[in-house]
């Protein structure tokens, strides 16, 4: 018997929503899910049409974390834990390093493997009434797999503090912290994402992809070798066709190829950047039953 579809798949004038679709379980991260999720990415990952990537949940959560249920069945049946194989890693992979940007929409509570999830996004986003927590040290497991995308992104004192205790924080202590971009009303999230998908629609793709390599990379460089290397890349970059057609673009004051194609700029040309949103208001309390996984 086939498994159910847990991820769903939509696209449209450049952007793909990849939906996690398990809501009776929050949307657990189970072996099944995890292997949709993997082909889902894979799928906007190749079609030339899609140039944002938008990662959320089905139902009131955006994703509980592991399927401890599913673990447990194993732990009683005495397979291997990672037999077969557990593909969050892959998934991790994927959005971490994917050429194109992807952009979580949190639009409920999320735990353990689900902040993972939001941390390898580039841009989250987050209803102010989602909460966050890392519960596995309560259940005697370690954040071990979302770690190498988590302290990247977390302030090291937050990252220790709620690691270590596995307390529930909301939508306004996330962004303080850095793991989320920004929280806005849950009234305003489906805008707010919206807003954040035509500015990317604005960039090159190429210009994208290579962007976030730099943004990845540059950090653990020496000082002198990053220089030497973005002037390589920054000499190629400014030959490119893609430049080229930007600057072309700029001087005609009309958007580039790129941007028509995606319908994200109006035809009067590149015009001023969206107004800036005002920043987080305050979220929901930290208290709160923590979801397992």
């Amino acid at each position: 018997m086939p498994d159910p579809e847990l991820v769903q798949y939509q696209a449209g004038e450049g952007v793909a929503t990849v939906t996690l679709d398990s809501p009776s379980n929050r949307n657990a991260l189970s072996g099944a899910l995890l292997a949709q999720l993997t082909a889902a990415l894979d799928r906007a990952g190749g079609d030339p049409t899609v140039r944002v990537v938008v990662l959320t949940g089905a139902g009131p959560a955006f994703c509980s974390g592991a399927d401890l249920a599913e673990q447990r069945s194993r732990n009683e049946k005495g397979l291997p834990p990672e037999q077969p194989s557990f593909p969050l890693p892959d998934v991790l992979r994927r959005l971490w390093r994917s050429p194109k940007p992807v952009l979580g929409r949190v639009n409920g509570p999320a735990r353990a493997g689900g902040i993972g999830l939001v941390a390898a996004c580039d841009i989250a986003v987050a209803a102010s009434s989602a909460t966050f927590a890392f519960p596995e040290v309560r259940v005697g497991v370690v954040p071990a797999l979302i770690s190498v995308v988590c302290l990247p992104r977390l302030q090291p004192r937050a990252a220790v503090e709620y690691l270590l205790t596995g307390e529930v924080f909301d939508a306004s202590r996330a962004v303080a912290i850095g793991l989320v971009s920004r929280a806005v009303a849950d009234t305003d999230l489906d805008a707010e994402i919206a807003r954040y998908a035509a500015m990317l629609l604005r960039g090159g793709p190429e210009a994208l992809a290579h962007t976030k390599a730099v943004i990845r990379e540059v950090p653990g460089l020496d000082f002198d070798a990053a220089l030497d290397r973005m002037l390589a890349l920054s000499r190629d970059r400014f030959a490119s066709a893609e430049a080229r057609e930007g600057m072309r673009a700029f001087a005609e004051r009309r958007p580039p190829s790129w941007a028509r194609d995606g319908g994200a700029v109006p035809p009067t040309g590149p015009g001023p950047e969206p107004a800036p949103r005002p920043g987080p208001g305050p979220g929901p309390g930290s208290a709160g039953q923590a979801v397992a996984g």
